[in-house]
C-alpha cells in the first residue's frame, strides 16, 4: 500500500512540475487592460481623394455611395493605447466572417488590419469584437446634413462637432474629436465606455483638428 501511495504522489508531483505557473498562464491570456473605446468614423470621400491607389477598391466605387465608414474601434487608455496584443485567436479574419461587415468597413484588408492591431487588445473573440464594432457604429446617429452629401462644402470643425452632438443625446464636447488631413475632413472620433455608452476622453479630444475651416468632399 505504501509503495502504491508513494508512486501516486510521485506522479502528482511530476504533473505539478509540468503545469504552467501563474506567469505563463497570464502571458497566454489576451490583454484586456484598457479604459474605453474610440470609434473612428472615416469620411470615405476624403480618403479616396487623397489615395489614388484606392480608386479601384470597393470603398471608392461611386456606385456604393460610402460616406462615413468605420475605420476602427480602438481600445484606449486615458493616456496612450495598447496595440497588437497576444491572442489565441487567428490573425486572419475569414471571408465568411469579415464579409458580413463590408457595409460599414468596405475592405477585407482593413477589417483584418483593425482586428490584428486593435481587436486583439479588446479581450474579445474575433466574431464578438466585430459584432461590437457594428453595435458601436449603430449607436451613433450621423447628422442629416452629412448623411447624404451630394455637393462638397467647407465647414468649421467645431460646427461639425456640434452637428454630431445635436444628433446624439448624451454625447459631450469632450467626448468627440473632428480630425483633418490635407485641409479636408478626415475622421470623427467618438469615445465610448466598454458597454458602448458615450463618455469624455481628454487626450482624444485634445487631438482635434486645429483649423478654422476644412473641406468636405461630396459622396459622389
Amino acid at each position: 500500500m505504501r509503495k502504491t501511495i508513494s508512486a501516486a504522489l510521485a506522479t502528482l508531483l511530476s504533473l505539478a512540475a509540468m503545469a504552467p505557473g501563474p506567469s505563463a498562464i497570464a502571458q497566454e491570456r489576451p490583454k484586456q487592460d484598457f479604459d474605453f473605446y474610440v470609434l473612428s468614423l472615416s469620411w470615405s470621400p476624403s480618403w479616396c481623394a487623397t489615395h489614388p491607389q484606392g480608386q479601384k477598391t470597393m470603398q471608392c466605387d461611386p456606385s456604393k455611395d460610402f460616406g462615413f465608414i468605420v475605420h476602427g474601434l480602438w481600445p484606449q487608455n486615458e493616456s496612450g493605447y495598447p496595440e497588437f496584443c497576444p491572442t489565441r485567436e487567428s490573425d486572419r479574419v475569414p471571408d465568411n466572417v469579415g464579409r458580413r461587415y463590408l457595409d460599414i468597413i468596405p475592405s477585407m484588408g482593413l477589417i483584418g488590419h483593425e482586428w490584428r492591431k486593435h481587436g486583439t487588445c479588446s479581450g474579445l473573440k474575433q466574431a464578438d469584437y466585430l459584432q461590437t464594432v457594428r453595435n458601436a457604429f449603430n449607436k451613433v446617429t450621423i447628422p442629416p446634413a452629412l448623411a447624404k452629401l451630394d455637393q462638397g462644402k467647407s465647414a468649421n470643425p467645431g460646427d461639425i462637432e456640434k452637428a454630431f452632438l445635436a444628433a446624439n443625446p448624451g454625447m459631450s464636447p469632450k467626448g468627440i474629436a473632428v480630425s483633418c488631413s490635407s485641409k479636408m475632413l478626415e475622421e470623427i472620433r467618438i469615445c465610448m465606455t466598454k458597454d458602448l455608452q458615450f463618455r469624455d476622453c481628454t487626450e482624444v479630444d485634445a487631438d482635434a483638428c486645429p483649423l478654422k475651416s476644412i473641406n468636405i468632399p461630396p459622396v459622389r
